[in-house]
């Protein structure tokens, strides 16, 4: 049963199965590779988790610049319009499976907001 977004737990929720869609998606697992290798997965999640929180409950935990990792991993990996499209489906899917109201169309509209700024910094 769907419910609203109201809580970290929530946020942690949602984060872990957006991974595992990720991680399964043979057309954007590859960005993820080297968190595999590394074993930073659980690391990065709780990151994610913290980025999150603060998007959409006021927080103050990231604090880190979000750009920063993706413009070195586009170096290596360059992001295509396609994976952006892909992370947004499966981001949107995940939020709509589970939750409704209006702090999931806050991470909605946040993840759509972010996809769109990354692809034009990205080009430059």
């Amino acid at each position: 049963m769907k419910k609203a977004l109201t809580s970290r737990d929530d946020i942690e929720l949602f984060v872990h199965e957006f991974y595992r869609k990720l991680l399964a998606d043979p057309k954007i697992s590859h960005f993820f590779d080297h968190l595999l290798q590394e074993n930073d997965l659980e690391k990065h999640l709780e990151t994610i988790i913290d980025f999150w929180e603060d998007l959409l409950f006021l927080t103050t935990k990231y604090g880190k610049n979000a750009m920063k990792p993706h413009i070195k991993l586009h170096q290596k990996i360059p992001f295509e319009q396609l994976h952006f499209q892909i992370w947004l489906d499966h981001f949107n899917g995940t939020i709509d499976y589970h939750f409704i109201g209006k702090k999931a169309l806050l991470a909605k509209q946040r993840a759509l907001s972010i996809a769109t700024i990354m692809q034009i910094k990205l080009k430059n």
